[in-house]
Order: C-alpha cells, then structure tokens, then sequence
C-alpha cells in the first residue's frame, strides 16, 4: 500500500510500529536517529512518516519539516510529549497522538490520513 517512515530512539519500539504497519500491508522502513530520519527523507522517497518527538539526537521538529519539504505527506507523531511537540511545532504534524498508541488507531489514522483529498487536522490527541 503506502511506504512509511518511522523513527524512533527506542529500537524495540520502532520495530513494534514497523510491525504493526507491514501487517495493515504498508512497506515501513525503521530509522532510530533525527539524523538517519532525515537523510532517509532526503533519499528516498516515503508515503507517511510516524515519528517520536524527543529522539537521542534532537527532536522530531528537523524530521517533521524535512518531511513538509519533501511533499504533503502525512506526519503523525507518536510521543509521550505530544504538549511538547504540539507548542513547539511548525510546521505542525498532522495528528499528535499520546505514548502508548493502540495499534488499531494508529493503522486507522495512518489509513486515512493517507486517503486521496484527506486534509490536515493538526491536534492534539
């Protein structure tokens, strides 16, 4: 269906959304640093990008605006700070989603956030 980005400091955490992604029968690819995240937006091209907001090398506001740049693709960030994320955004992500996500949502978000004249919803969760 859609190729998505996910980033995560956690190894075993983007794994777990890797995971649950590749069974919806998206294609993920795992990034583990703001750095490697960014590079690989820069490299490749991606549908959707799910991406933790506090990550070992920065935070997720150089991953979120490099995705803007490269096209409209949705971004959902996936944090146990989304207040954080959601005051010092910009551009914003499109949904901001709260530490544990339940697997069925995030398929679904990410589901229709990929629909073809989908608009952003920038908010918090």
């Amino acid at each position: 269906m859609a190729r998505i980005l996910c980033v995560d400091d956690e190894p075993h955490v983007v794994t777990l959304k890797c995971a649950i992604l590749e069974q919806a029968g998206h294609t993920a690819t795992a990034s583990t640093s703001a750095r490697d995240a960014i590079s690989k937006l820069q490299s490749a091209a991606f549908d959707a990008v799910v991406t933790d907001w506090r990550l070992g090398d920065g935070d997720g506001r150089g991953v979120v605006a490099a995705a803007k740049r490269q096209s409209a693709m949705p971004v959902v960030v996936v944090s146990g700070y989304v207040a954080e994320a959601f005051q010092g955004a910009e551009p914003q992500a499109d949904l901001y989603l709260e530490k544990p996500v339940n697997p069925e949502e995030l398929v679904t978000i990410v589901n229709e956030l990929l629909k073809p004249g989908r608009s952003s919803v920038s908010r918090s969760e």
